[in-house]
């Protein structure tokens, strides 16, 4: 008996939970850094020094483990359109997380797995049940809960938090597929390099380009530092686990920063934002649920 992609055993389930428990601790490092370096650069050049930072982490820490030599450029075309999907979902992201609370771009992000879900049929081979188009209606619901549109519309905050959460899905997608043919250490480097020239052009292109100040550069470490292992964690879940399994542990960053939110930036706890957080969560766990007993149930070969 062989496993395919999707028989994932509890073993496996629980490294890719542990690895997503790191992410969860850089994510929530790397919003707080990005607060606090938003009065002095725009997002673009967070994300020309972040990828710079990275590039110097990623050759050093490639080195020392003797896995440089596994960089290779046959997949470019993939790695581009990866990090494009990824580079947009930052920006947007860093942008979000400095107008709107905290607690509500997090529950935003949350739809992540929905258009993971979504787009894994196409891009992944994975089959679009019932119960992923199920997951994906109440997740819009809880959306609808967390921005509460009025007559005017919608904020740019929570548009901006929503369309992170595409470029998110986007990104995960093309990793997922990414980790059938590179390595680790391949899609890092490409991330830094690729994000770095990006940023660098989108930065620059108004011929004003910030340079960080004593006081920002130590958070600017940090971001460098979060967001390499950020994705070192996530490249690591998503290498043994299938995308839908994966994404949805990440939900456990709302009361993370619901409560960082609250003690450092004042931000109360909002009913609205948990409740729709909520939903979206429930949609995304019955519908694991229900693919997990499907897999336990169904004969094998």
């Amino acid at each position: 008996m062989t496993l395919s992609a999707t028989d994932t055993p509890a073993p496996q389930t629980m490294r890719a939970a542990l690895w997503m428990t790191g992410a969860i601790v850089s994510f929530t490092s790397m919003a707080v850094a990005g607060r606090a370096v938003s009065i002095e650069l725009d997002t673009f050049e967070l994300m020309m020094y972040r990828s710079f930072i990275g590039i110097v982490l990623v050759v050093a820490v490639a080195r020392l483990a003797g896995t440089l030599n596994q960089v290779r450029a046959r997949r470019m075309g993939l790695h581009v359109v990866r990090n494009v999907f990824h580079f947009s979902g930052q920006n947007l992201w860093f942008y979000a997380i400095t107008v709107i609370p905290l607690a509500q771009v997090f529950a935003l992000e949350f739809t992540s797995p929905i258009w993971v879900a979504l787009a894994a049929p196409l891009l992944l081979g994975e089959r679009l049940t019932r119960m992923r188009m199920l997951a994906a209606l109440i997740g819009f619901v809880g959306v609808l809960v967390v921005a509460r549109p009025n007559v005017d519309g919608i904020g740019v905050g929570q548009i901006a938090a929503a369309g992170a959460a595409i470029g998110f899905a986007g990104s995960a997608v093309f990793t997922k597929v990414l980790t059938r043919t590179e390595t680790i250490t391949c899609i890092l480097f490409w991330l830094t390099v690729i994000q770095a020239v990006f940023g660098l052009v989108c930065a620059g292109w108004d011929g004003d380009l910030a340079l960080p100040s004593p006081a920002t550069a130590p958070w600017l470490v940090l971001i460098g530092c979060a967001g390499l292992a950020a994705h070192f964690c996530l490249t690591s879940a998503l290498s043994i686990a299938p995308a839908t399994l994966v994404i949805p542990f990440d939900f456990l960053r709302l009361p993370v920063i619901a409560t960082i939110g609250m003690m450092f930036y004042g931000e109360p706890f909002d009913g609205y934002v948990l409740l729709g957080a909520a939903l979206i969560f429930g949609a995304n766990y019955v519908n694991i649920w229900v693919e997990n007993r499907a897999r336990r149930t169904a004969p094998v070969a």
